[in-house]
């Protein structure tokens, strides 16, 4: 039934293209639905399999070990699993990346944003954008056979595989990253602050860190944060680059062994199946996952905690 005075169909009549349009409607929300399901329920099946294989690993080894050990020799006839030795890999390898990321990121999204002429910037992006498509595995046969030998022109005593040059170029994979996120954060600063930092007669230096540097503090650091939780992840580079050797410490020239080239070796066949060996596996895993996650709830505290409203 229509009305006769617009044509249209008169509320509480029946429409077919009303009716289509709602099933189409219901079956698009099913879909989308379903593939958010998928990707809740496989999170929740990866967490499940590191809970359950860390809590059987951790029967046969007390948590205490795992905690205080000062070696990890989890292959060895003389088995220790000291999971700081791995750790401190880690960790040193992911300061030196941000150390290296940090400076070239920041100062290249304050070039694209602020300094850059729209020439300069098609150039400068598509650059940047290059080295975030470059295979990890090219970055680590560069660090191992490019920059390792460069090095060891002034630095005499650094080994061949070293935490020095995996850093170094892991911090250069992650610096797109920080670019682009900081850039974000600094285009979301209002024109209006900028303007006012002007008319009181503040240069284009002073505007950018006393005005847009601050403003955009939260959005940067959670760059900076998430790049971090990639170096500590990556895999390739510290893999071929950085060695294999489970040493405690925090000397950047000898060869180390990070949470993830240990993974590695694990999965290429040198532990059976069932073994203690091999649910360190699991055990490394978790602790990867741990530190990870408490990175990501920081970045996304200091964001709700430090980020500004404009209105």
């Amino acid at each position: 039934m229509t009305d006769n005075v617009t044509g249209d169909i008169a509320p509480g009549s029946w429409s077919p293209k009303r009716d289509r349009a709602k099933a189409i409607q219901t079956i698009v929300k099913i879909i989308f639905g379903s593939f958010a399901a998928i990707s809740i329920l496989t999170t929740i099946g990866i967490l499940a399999t590191l809970i359950f294989e860390t809590i059987e690993f951790f029967k046969e080894v007390p948590i205490s070990q795992f905690l205080t050990d000062t070696r990890w020799t989890p292959l060895f006839a003389s088995k220790q699993f000291g999971i700081f030795v791995l750790v401190s890999a880690t960790m040193m390898i992911s300061v030196i990346s941000i150390m290296v990321a940090l400076p070239l990121g920041l100062l290249s999204a304050i070039c694209l944003s602020e300094y850059a002429t729209p020439r300069i910037r098609r150039i400068l992006k598509p650059m940047l954008e290059i080295l975030a498509g470059v295979p990890t595995v090219v970055y680590g046969y560069f660090a191992l056979l490019t920059v390792t030998p460069f090095l060891q022109i002034f630095l005499p005593d650094l080994q061949g595989f070293n935490a020095l040059s995996a850093g170094l170029v892991l911090g250069i994979m992650i610096t797109p990253m920080v670019a682009s996120l900081s850039e974000d954060a600094l285009y979301a600063v209002p024109r209006s602050l900028k303007d006012g930092a002007y008319a009181l007669g503040a240069t284009k230096r002073e505007t950018v860190t006393s005005v847009v540097l601050p403003a955009a503090l939260s959005g940067i650091v959670s760059s900076l944060i998430l790049a971090t939780s990639r170096a500590v992840g990556e895999t390739m580079i510290v893999t071929l680059a950085a060695g294999a050797n489970p040493t405690l410490g925090f000397n950047p020239f000898v060869p180390v062994m990070t949470m993830t080239a240990f993974i590695v070796q694990i999965t290429k066949g040198d532990a059976p199946y069932g073994t203690i060996e091999y649910k360190t596996l699991y055990a490394v895993g978790m602790t990867l996952f741990i530190m990870t996650f408490a990175l990501n709830i920081f970045s996304f505290w200091f964001v709700r905690r430090f980020r500004e409203k404009y209105d």
